[in-house]
């Protein structure tokens, strides 16, 4: 009996976050090593935790990742993934097969995961949502980097989105984009999924990837830093706690809160149920960033 009660209190602590978040916009950053699981039931359990939102009245928007597959893909065409400063370079080759993993393999099984589970879901490829500009970031001797076809979004076909949102279907696009010249580039999702929530106007931005979010020491996952202030960032990048590999996330959390997102979320997706616990109980399991 003492169990049974137990769930209701969950469902209570729940319910002020329910009816505070009813008909906003969250938007998910979908990614991690789960995705690259076996085992099903762990590589789909977020789209789960998806239908929950578009079931209390949530309006979920996703953007995946998908960056191991692309890898493991390369590799079967005999392809080698070359990185710079954390980007990928991409030829010709390598973003014709960036294009299949991620917008027509990863995005429609991610699409019928949701649909598995009850929700409505539509997946877009991020060329048909996602305008960018070339990225060149800049080399020791402030030389600007040329990486071949990646882009940064820079600009949000808003409308199909919205589209999906009257109609309570959660939109999953892929990190891609159409740049000037016509042709397909690579994004970084995280800053992908930023450019969405600002140009959606979400209440909430959530990172998933594969740590427990912010650490003071990245080596020790007991020192998580449960609430941060955008003024604290600055300093912590001076000093090395937020480390390269967490920059872009943490770039983007910056843009989108100084435009006007609410909160940005940082979750463990390892974590079964990382996003609900972090959306809906009072302690969390993340770094939550404000303004």
């Amino acid at each position: 009996m003492e169990e049974i009660i137990s769930k209701a209190a969950t469902l209570l602590e729940a319910l002020p976050y329910i009816q505070r978040f009813r008909s906003q916009v969250f938007v998910v950053k979908y990614g991690g090593s789960f995705m690259d699981s076996e085992d099903p039931e762990v590589r789909h359990r977020v789209a789960r935790d998806v239908v929950f939102l578009e079931a209390v009245g949530i309006n979920p928007v996703v953007v995946h990742g998908g960056g191991k597959a692309i890898t493991r893909a390369l590799e079967a065409a005999g392809l080698k993934a070359e990185f710079v400063q954390g980007y990928r370079v991409t030829d010709t080759a390598t973003a014709e097969i960036v294009d299949r993993v991620l917008s027509r393999e990863i995005n429609p099984e991610i699409t019928k995961a949701i649909e598995g589970f009850g929700g409505k879901a539509r997946g877009f490829a991020g060329s048909e949502i996602f305008r960018c500009r070339k990225f060149c970031p800049l080399d020791v001797d402030g030389k600007p980097l040329d990486l071949g076809f990646v882009g940064e979004v820079s600009e949000v076909d808003v409308e199909p989105l919205r589209e999906c949102i009257r109609r309570s279907v959660t939109p999953v696009i892929s990190p891609t984009a159409r740049g000037d010249d016509g042709k397909i580039y690579n994004c970084n999702a995280d800053i992908a999924a930023a450019r969405t929530a600002i140009a959606l106007k979400a209440r909430r931005l959530v990172f998933m990837s594969d740590v427990p979010g912010l650490l003071r020491n990245p080596a020790d996952p007991d020192t998580l830093m449960t609430h941060l202030r955008l003024m604290e960032v600055p300093e912590l990048r001076r000093t090395g706690v937020i480390g390269e590999g967490m920059i872009p996330k943490v770039d983007s959390a910056m843009a989108a809160i100084e435009s006007g997102v609410e909160k940005v979320q940082f979750v463990d997706g390892r974590i079964p149920h990382s996003v609900l616990l972090e959306i809906f109980t009072d302690a969390g399991v993340g770094t939550e960033v404000v303004l």
